[in-house]
Parts: structure tokens; sequence; C-alpha cells
């Protein structure tokens, strides 16, 4: 059967001195910034870098050249549809005038036709005062 033991203050103490000591030796082991390794390394993440801006930078003028392409599609859009807005309105106004040309036409007969009524019956009322006044 196996016995737990608390560690005392001093390996505790111990312990974290030893690994102190391990973090250090693992640092002072690191390479240096001329080390040829470190040198590759820092060139790679160069290159990386300059890919990953080289992308940015077309995805941005792709985003920008699409966002100019909506734009005049979206103003000949516009322009088409006020184009066909203002014909509309140009037919309805024409259609208007045409029903009040057509209206005016009608009430100008109308009343041609009761002038002439009024001047026809002026006429036989005058001659039937004319008939009458001869007796």
């Amino acid at each position: 059967m196996i016995m737990y033991r608390e560690k005392d203050i001093f390996e505790r103490r111990n312990a974290a001195n030893e690994a102190k000591k391990a973090l250090l030796d693992r640092f002072k082991a690191r390479p240096a910034e001329d080390d040829p390794a470190v040198l590759a390394r820092k060139a790679e993440r160069q290159a990386i870098i300059e890919a990953r801006e080289k992308r940015e930078a077309e995805r941005e003028k792709l985003r920008q050249e699409r966002l100019a392409r909506e734009a005049v599609e979206r103003a000949e859009r516009e322009a088409a549809e006020e184009a066909a807005r203002l014909a509309a309105e140009e037919a309805a106004q024409a259609e208007a005038r045409a029903r009040e040309a057509e209206e005016n036409e009608r009430i100008a007969r109308v009343l041609a036709d009761e002038a002439e009524r009024k001047a026809k019956r002026d006429a036989r009322y005058a001659a039937r005062k004319a008939r009458s006044g001869r007796h």
C-alpha cells in the first residue's frame, strides 16, 4: 500500500529552485539572433507576412472593383427606373390631355347642338309671333 507523504517546505523550495534553473537554462540555450536557423525562420516569417499583405491588398482591390461595379449597376438601374417612371408619367399626361381634348370636343358639340336647337326654337318662336301678329 502506497502512503501519501506531504512534502515539507524545503522540498517545495528546492523543486521551485530547480524549475527556475531549468527555465533559465532553456533560455540560455536559445540560439542567438545572428544564428542562421533564427535568420532563416525570420526570413520565412517575413515572406509569409508579405504574402499575406499581398493577398489582402488583392482582396481589397477586388472588393473595391466589386463595389464600383455594383455602384455602376445600381446607377444604371436607377436611371432606367427613372426613365420608365418619366415615360409612364408622360404617357399618363398625354392620355389625360387626350381625354381632356375629347371632353372639350364633346362639350363643344353639345354646346353647338344646344345653340342650333335654340336658334331653331327662336326661329319657330319668331315665326309664330310673326303669324300671330299678322292675324
